[in-house]
């Protein structure tokens, strides 16, 4: 009776060090897997990020927080965000107005969705009023 207590209490013991051990590689199999995923470049936008921190050049940050040209800012992004034509890219394009004149800036997919946001921007601000420095985002060849 003593033998087959033992055993039990053996055999409990070992599945619970199975179990422990199994439960331990479940836990760091999610870690091997993020550290692929990280060794993936994010997209970089790096350099239009630098042509944009110029001083001569618009940004966002210079844009007048007047009543007006926050209005014609918020116009153009609706009718941009309201575009479901358009990638992420071309949603997340940068609007900047000062003065009533408008600025578009960052990368599109295509030269037709640099077209489309184009169109909007005049629609709101004036053909006259519009300044388009988009660019179209070449894929890169794998």
């Amino acid at each position: 009776m003593y033998v087959l207590l033992e055993r039990r209490i053996m055999n409990g013991h070992l599945k619970s060090l199975i179990g422990a051990v199994a439960l331990s590689g479940a836990l760091l199999a999610p870690i091997k897997i993020q550290a692929r995923q990280d060794a993936t470049p994010a997209p970089d936008n790096s350099k239009m990020n630098k042509r944009d921190r110029s001083t001569v050049e618009p940004t966002a940050d210079q844009a007048k927080n007047n009543l007006s040209d926050r209005e014609v800012m918020r116009e153009i992004r609706n009718a941009v965000v309201s575009d479901k034509s358009l990638s992420t890219y071309g949603h997340n394009v940068k609007i900047i107005s000062q003065h009533g004149k408008v600025t578009l800036k960052g990368p599109v997919n295509s030269d037709d969705e640099k077209h489309v946001i184009e169109q909007h921007a005049r629609k709101v601000a004036g053909d006259e009023n519009v300044t388009n420095e988009l660019t179209v985002k070449h894929e890169r060849s794998n």
